[in-house]
């Protein structure tokens, strides 16, 4: 078996992930071929390059030592093709400048894009989705990505890359919590964590750093929480039937059967900032305020979130006060 850069980048992903199963949602494969692969990887050098442990996957010096070399192999690749698309762009049949977008997801970017689109019309937009933020970040500091909207859970900094530059748009955007319409604590306009000890939680494990915040939460009080795993869609259908209960963002749309309230004291809270390089022109806060205009939409028609900012006295609402940049141009 030969090497080939996509053996290299599975290093690299198993590497910074810490985990096979995160750095096979990366990359976009199962958990099984990621392990097959790193098992014929590991055949091919002659020996093991991660050592498997309770807290995840960690190089062995010799994966140590192979990493060093594949590394930058990679990077040169990134940028290779990085350029080659760039040129191919210039010389293609089309005109207009590129914008290349990624985010983690939310319901701000459907917007976020309707307003770029109106902003730059003749601009060819693209988004990119990664759960992994990471991943996305590294994507800017490659010159894959202009800028990204990525979270960052409270407790669980985010790797970020020399030649990236974050520009906050909330420091920390509450978690609110879903549950059963039919739960007493529903009834309540804030719930204290502590209401919901005894339920079970339902939490996405592309999410990271969410379980360890909510772990800590409750460590707190002395409880620990019961854990299963699903998507948000799964877990909808769960929370209404009144099986479990979990975290969600404050711009979650109610639906029936099922409450969202705001936690008593924010005991979870997510930071979302807009990633980019510090080489952009000033054109880049263009990008940032109709991010912002396109979260405030959301927030404002979320009563619960609403009702939230005003008690907390957010100055997200004042910061749309300034209105936006007129100029259309992007970044070069």
């Amino acid at each position: 078996m030969e090497l080939e850069v996509r053996h290299l980048r599975a290093l690299c992903a198993i590497a910074d992930t810490g985990s096979l199963r995160k750095a096979a949602r990366q990359l976009g494969m199962s958990q099984p071929s990621l392990t097959t692969q790193l098992r014929r990887i590991e055949n091919a050098i002659g020996g093991p390059l991660f050592s498997r442990e309770l807290t995840g996957s960690r190089p062995t010096p010799l994966g140590r030592s192979v990493l060093c070399r594949a590394r930058p192999i990679v990077a040169e690749m990134n940028a290779l093709v990085a350029e080659a698309k760039q040129e191919a762009g210039r010389c293609g049949p089309t005109t207009g400048a590129r914008l290349r977008v990624g985010s983690t997801g939310g319901q701000a970017v459907a917007g976020w894009l309707r307003r770029l689109r109106a902003r730059f019309p003749d601009a060819d937009t693209t988004i990119h989705i990664d759960v992994w933020a990471d991943s996305l970040l590294r994507m800017v500091a490659g010159s894959q990505l202009d800028v990204a909207f990525v979270h960052e859970a409270e407790g669980a900094p985010l790797r970020v890359p020399d030649g990236v530059r974050r520009r906050v748009l909330v420091a920390r955007e509450p978690q609110f919590v879903a549950l059963p319409a039919t739960h007493p604590a529903a009834a309540r306009p804030v719930v204290p964590l502590a209401d919901l000890a005894a339920e079970q939680w339902m939490l996405d494990p592309a999410h990271e750093g969410q379980e360890a915040t909510l772990r800590r939460a409750f460590a707190t009080a002395g409880r620990s929480p019961r854990v299963v795993y699903g998507d948000y869609p799964t877990a909808a259908d769960l929370v209404a039937s009144g099986e479990l209960v979990t975290p969600c963002r404050p711009t979650a749309t109610p639906r029936p059967g099922l409450a969202i309230r705001p936690l008593l004291d924010d005991p979870l809270t997510l930071r979302l900032s807009l990633a980019s390089r510090p080489t952009d022109p000033p054109d880049a806060d263009a990008l940032f305020h109709d991010l912002r205009d396109s979260y405030l939409e959301l927030a404002w028609a979320s009563t619960a979130y609403r009702q939230w900012l005003r008690r907390n006295d957010s100055p997200l609402p004042r910061a749309a006060e300034g209105g936006n940049p007129t100029k259309n141009r992007l970044p070069a």
